[in-house]
């Protein structure tokens, strides 16, 4: 039987299009065509589809036109009108995290330390619903692409609780490192946040992600989070900051560190940590407390293969794991980073819902509660880890 032909088009030619290009390469359930990429800069634009071939369009309008799934790869500021410009054309679109935001009202004074959070909330629920309705309206579905939904573990994580009937009691996890790829990254206007947003999302969305196959499997219905507690700080930013040069220290008007505290409807909790203060690699692990089961999910790094080298040169053409400051010594080697990552799992999964209608684990709804608790966590952390109701769309 012949597999569906699906047009994919690219919005972006950074980091996140880099790596959604590779994942296409390894979706089997359908024949992806990669129609091309656009991106406002032309020279990068020009560095990202002449080595893979890829046509080059003038404008998003007319990527949209000759695709029938979008990757919207592009900083958060941008990801509503694209993704609402797809919908409209009744295409299905992939949005990288964060899904949306608050990036300020436009002005050049505004800043990120001072504008109310109470306000940025009610901003960001509004793009929320904005990209919600349109894709009510539309043939197309918005496809959250949260990696770590589709990450071995979390996924084997989803099995075991399906299959024992099991109460997610308490979470703990974390992502973390030395600094994120973007140039954009540490300004407000661009990211709208900063570690609990940019890093934050991640560990958050597979939290909340454990909790509503929990309740589906139990119950029927997702169980959503309730409130939250957070705190924010700059640390990097301080006058009293050793700065050694390992971490990155170009933040403006971010937080480098949060802790959120989520209480969900049933009253079972997760504590996420998410910063730029972390050495030695990305820092990227959930562990779940249940009534019948502990599970402890290492997205990275983990020790699927560890390679010892006593000086650094021997290693100089070989990748070793993001982030790493150093190859000298004994490196965690991932052989596969986008395989535990869960980046060709994702992909694949959104394809064959493309193409035949399957449901899909990290949809628009785990979208929306991640964003809400997040800006709620925002709220909390401006009035000190007050704890702050959590917006339900």
């Amino acid at each position: 039987m012949e597999k569906k032909v699906l047009r994919a088009g690219l919005v972006g030619s950074g980091f996140a299009a880099k790596f959604h290009f590779e994942a296409l390469q390894r979706v089997f359930s359908t024949r992806v065509e990669i129609t091309g990429a656009y991106s406002p800069s032309s020279d990068n634009l020009v560095k990202f589809t002449e080595p893979r071939n890829l046509r080059a369009f003038e404008n998003v309008d007319q990527l949209i036109e000759n695709s029938d799934v979008v990757h919207v790869c592009t900083p958060p500021v941008t990801h509503e009108p694209i993704v609402v410009a797809a919908l409209q054309q009744n295409k299905h679109v992939i949005v990288e995290k964060p899904f949306t935001g608050y990036f300020g009202d436009g002005s050049t004074s505004f800043n990120g330390d001072t504008f109310s959070k109470e306000e940025g909330l009610h901003h960001a629920m509004e793009s929320v619903r904005r990209m919600l309705d349109a894709e009510k309206a539309s043939e197309g579905k918005i496809m959250y692409a949260e990696n770590w939904v589709y990450a071995p573990a979390i996924q084997k994580e989803r099995e075991l609780l399906q299959k024992t009937g099991a109460q997610i009691i308490w979470m703990n996890g974390e992502e973390s490192h030395s600094g994120s790829h973007s140039l954009t990254y540490g300004q407000w206007k661009f990211s709208g946040g900063g570690s609990m947003i940019g890093k934050g999302c991640h560990p958050l969305s597979a939290a909340i992600y454990l909790k509503h196959a929990e309740g589906r499997a139990r119950n029927g219905r997702a169980i959503r989070p309730k409130s939250i507690s957070a705190r924010t700080h700059a640390i990097t930013r301080m006058p009293t900051f050793k700065d050694e040069g390992y971490l990155r220290t170009t933040y403006k008007d971010t937080e480098d560190f949060a802790m959120l505290h989520v209480v969900f409807e049933d009253g079972t909790i997760a504590n996420l940590i998410a910063s730029e203060l972390v050495l030695g690699g990305v820092h990227n692990w959930l562990e779940v407390n249940t009534t019948n089961h502990r599970t402890i999910c290492n997205i990275n790094p983990n020790t699927s293969m560890q390679a010892y080298t006593p000086a650094q040169k021997h290693f100089e053409e070989v990748y070793v794991v993001e982030k790493t400051e150093t190859k000298q010594g004994w490196s965690s080697i991932s052989p596969d980073e986008g395989w535990f990552a869960g980046y060709q799992h994702e992909m694949d999964a959104f394809y064959r819902s493309a193409a035949f209608g399957e449901l899909i684990e990290s949809d628009s709804s785990l979208a929306s509660d991640v964003i809400a608790t997040i800006y709620a966590g925002y709220l909390s952390a401006e009035r000190k880890g007050a704890e702050v109701a959590i917006t339900i769309l």
